[in-house]
Formats: structure tokens, C-alpha cells, sequence
């Protein structure tokens, strides 16, 4: 079998399809890694050999007679420990779903099986996903592959960590705020926040169903393309011949730009700048209204959050970490007439946002204003874990708020991401443009 290691999913798809990789063998070879890897217990809240194996047996099978059932067939990928996955325990990060067992797979996880794929596992997260950073003291808080004294990312943070560490060749997580795009900036891989309501949340454990989203945390955009396609259950799209040449790009200055770290801030500059030295033409701009949307965004999360999980929780509040228990409570404080008036003016805001950025391919904004935290002060200091996770989470949460897809790349800088955001519905382009990117990036 040819060298598996730091391969690309796409990659490890085109050496099957070449009768070069044995998907059983390569089954093997990532299960046994993660068994043996000093931080997987930290990564996988659990493996699945007897399904990952069952499938790879199956996927070997296929591509010896030539039936094959997309480019990813027989690949092995890990799942965020949200995805319901019939017959195996499914907790969300917390104690509050501590023995949890569906009895189907999440309706992504199915079609992704249809099309070859093979579970490898499911992966520690932010509890109930609410958190940006990653911390999860009521279960394990993943390792990130920059800083071994600070936290992912979250709250996928377990799928990020699976792929930088090599335990998995791509990851799916989900996104609300930014808990694809955020983890996959702080571990230097790509990840995609898929338009709200493209994939299916059906079996997946929620946090706030108007912005819940499912997205793919890997290494290259080609990879993110591919796994986009195999939870539609559709043909991935061509990415070949993407440019950046006649490329409208704007660069966002509200909200954005403030408060932005040194190494970030630079980061993002020097992307900017090879963006245009690849034929993209870049224009600064400003959108006002976003400002009044970020201000009360907030208590649309918390409002809904609550909603869905207050009996559960008031049930056992004392098995939540306290950080996120606090959280949710937020929500309760938000009158139903404020939640319904806030709905109303997020729609008008996000018709202002179209408008001003009608004329652009894609926005651009540091995928994070920050770099990833101190795991050791988080666990003490109550205050800097609030502010922290508000301005870890802040550019992304503009992608949400304003209902778009977004993108977010490795810059080449550590732990520091570029994200491109386009309009709902646009994520194929979006994907063909951070192709272009990404090469121009590399």
C-alpha cells in the first residue's frame, strides 16, 4: 500500500480508485494509529473498528469489481460526537446525554455511507456546543497542534484535532457560530460553513435550529468539496480551472477589523495581498448595519438554546460545566416579543449586508481575531474564558448572523485563518473560489 500518512482524502480516493490503497488496510492502519496515538483519548470520545472495518470490507469489495460508489469511496473519515450513529453512544459533550444510544444514523452520516464512506469514530466536542474554545472540563478538551498549552477551537474541536494530528483523514462537524470554521483556523486546516438548511440536521443533536449548519474540517478545499456532495448524496463539483483572475474580493471593515491581534491582523494582510498579486481586485468596505445585528445576536442563540434544552438542564444543572450553564440561562432573560422583533430586524439587516456586498464574489475577514488561549487560565479565570470565546467566535458569527456559506483557509501563519463568505445558496462557487485561494496561498 502506498504511504497513507498526510495524504488528502482526495488523494487516498484516486490511490483506491488506482488499486494502489486497500480500504481495509488503510481502515487498519488509521484505526491502530488512533488506538496507539498519546492524545487520541483526548480526540475520539470513541472508535468504531467493528463498523469502520464492516464498511472497509464492503468499500474493498467495490472497487475490485469496478463499483465504486463516489471518489471517497472507501475513505475513512471521523464524526463530531453529535452525529447520531445507530447503535453507538452519541453524548454531545455532555453529561447531561451521558449514555445516549439512536437508533438510526443522522441523516448526513447516511448518506455519506451511501456513498462509500467508512466511520472511523466520533469526536470530543464544546458541551452541547456551546462554546467556541473547546474547553469541555465534563468530558476532555482536545489537543491543538500548534500549542500544547492552549485549547482547539471549538466546538468541533475534536474533529480539527483528529485531522491535524493524522488520525483521520477529514472530519465533519457542525456550525452555529463558527465551530467548523473556527477549530479548523486554529489547526490549520480548511473548513466549510455550508448555507443554513443545505444538509440535513435531522439526527443531529441541536443547539439553535435556525442557525445549526453541517460542514467538513480538512486539508485541502477539494476534500471539503467532495465530503459536501457525499452528505448531499450528489456529484461533486469541478473545481478545476479556478482562478482569481477577475475576482471582486471586499475586504469587511466593520466589526471585523477591531480588536484584531498582531498575528492575525498580519496574517490576514499578507493573504490579502497574495490574493491580489493572483489577479483579485480588492476593495475596502463598511456595512453599518451589521453592528446592530451583532449587538443583539447574541440573545437569539441563548433564546433558542434555552428553549430546546431547559427541562434537560434544569433537570441536572449540576452536571454542566458552569461557563456554559450560565450561557444557556441567558436565553431565559429574552422575552418572547424581543426574540420575534429581533428575528424581524435580522431580516432587514441581512437585506442591507446583500446589497452592500451584491457586487463582490466574496467578503474577506480574519477567519478569528485571535489566537488560540491559554487551556490553564480558562480553567481559572472565569472572565478571561468569556472574552475570549466572544471574540474567538466574533467574525464568524457574522457568516451566521447574515445567513451566508463560508470558507475558511490556512493563511500559512499558524493558528491564524483567512475567511471568505459568500451569499446563501453560493456555496459551490464559494468552494470554486477558495480553490483558487488555496492555490494562491500555498
Amino acid at each position: 500500500m502506498v504511504e497513507w500518512q498526510g495524504k488528502s482524502a482526495a488523494e487516498l480516493g484516486r490511490g483506491i480508485a488506482a488499486g494502489q490503497v486497500d480500504p481495509v488496510e488503510l481502515t487498519s492502519a488509521y484505526l491502530e494509529t488512533a488506538e496507539a496515538h498519546p492524545q487520541s483519548g483526548r480526540i475520539y470520545a470513541r472508535l468504531t473498528p467493528d463498523r469502520a472495518l464492516a464498511e472497509a470490507h464492503a468499500a474493498r469489495g467495490r472497487a475490485r469489481t469496478g463499483m465504486r460508489l463516489s471518489a471517497l469511496d472507501g475513505v475513512p473519515i471521523s464524526w463530531k460526537d453529535l452525529f447520531d450513529t445507530a447503535g453507538i453512544v452519541t453524548e454531545a459533550g455532555s453529561l447531561l446525554l451521558e449514555g445516549r444510544v439512536p437508533t438510526r444514523d443522522a441523516r448526513v452520516l447516511q448518506s455519506a455511507t451511501a456513498m462509500g464512506l467508512v466511520c472511523l469514530g466520533k469526536t470530543h466536542m464544546s458541551e452541547l456546543a456551546f462554546s467556541g474554545l473547546g474547553y469541555n472540563p465534563s468530558t476532555e478538551t482536545s489537543p491543538n497542534i500548534n500549542d500544547a498549552g492552549a485549547v482547539p477551537g471549538g466546538s468541533s474541536s475534536g474533529a480539527a484535532a483528529s485531522v491535524a494530528f493524522g488520525l483521520a483523514p477529514a472530519a465533519i462537524g457542525s456550525d452555529t457560530g463558527g465551530s467548523v470554521r473556527l477549530p479548523a483556523a486554529w489547526n490549520d486546516l480548511v473548513g466549510l460553513k455550508t448555507t443554513h438548511d443545505r444538509l440535513s440536521l435531522d439526527g443531529v443533536v441541536p443547539l439553535c435550529l435556525r442557525f445549526d449548519t453541517v460542514g467538513p474540517l480538512t486539508r485541502t478545499v477539494e476534500d471539503a468539496a467532495l465530503l459536501l456532495a457525499a452528505m448531499e448524496g450528489t456529484v461533486a463539483p469541478d473545481l478545476g480551472g479556478a482562478s482569481l483572475r477577475g475576482a471582486r474580493l471586499a475586504v469587511l471593515e466593520t466589526i471585523a477589523l477591531e480588536d484584531v491581534r498582531d498575528a492575525p491582523g498580519t496574517a490576514f494582510d499578507d493573504a490579502v495581498r497574495r490574493l491580489e498579486a493572483a489577479g483579485a481586485t480588492i476593495q475596502r468596505i463598511k456595512v453599518p448595519e451589521l453592528a446592530e445585528a451583532m449587538g443583539f445576536g447574541g440573545s437569539l442563540y441563548t433564546a433558542e438554546a434555552y428553549g430546546l434544552w431547559k427541562d434537560v438542564i434544569e433537570a441536572a444543572p449540576d452536571k454542566m460545566f458552569a461557563e456554559v450553564l450560565t450561557r444557556f440561562r441567558l436565553g431565559g432573560e429574552v422575552s418572547a416579543s424581543d426574540y420575534v422583533a429581533r428575528w424581524r430586524r435580522l431580516a432587514d439587516i441581512r437585506a442591507a449586508y446583500a446589497a452592500a456586498t451584491a457586487g463582490f464574489d466574496a467578503v474577506l475577514v480574519p477567519t478569528a481575531a485571535s489566537l488560540p488561549p491559554e487551556l490553564a487560565r480558562l480553567q481559572t479565570d472565569s472572565d478571561y474564558f468569556i472574552a475570549e470565546n466572544l471574540l474567538a467566535l466574533r467574525n464568524t458569527r457574522i457568516g451566521n448572523l447574515m445567513g451566508l456559506c463560508g470558507l475558511t483557509l490556512p493563511t500559512g501563519v499558524p493558528s491564524c485563518g483567512i475567511q471568505l463568505m459568500a451569499g446563501p445558496g453560493q456555496d459551490v462557487r464559494l468552494l470554486r473560489l477558495g480553490a483558487a485561494a488555496e492555490a494562491a496561498l500555498a
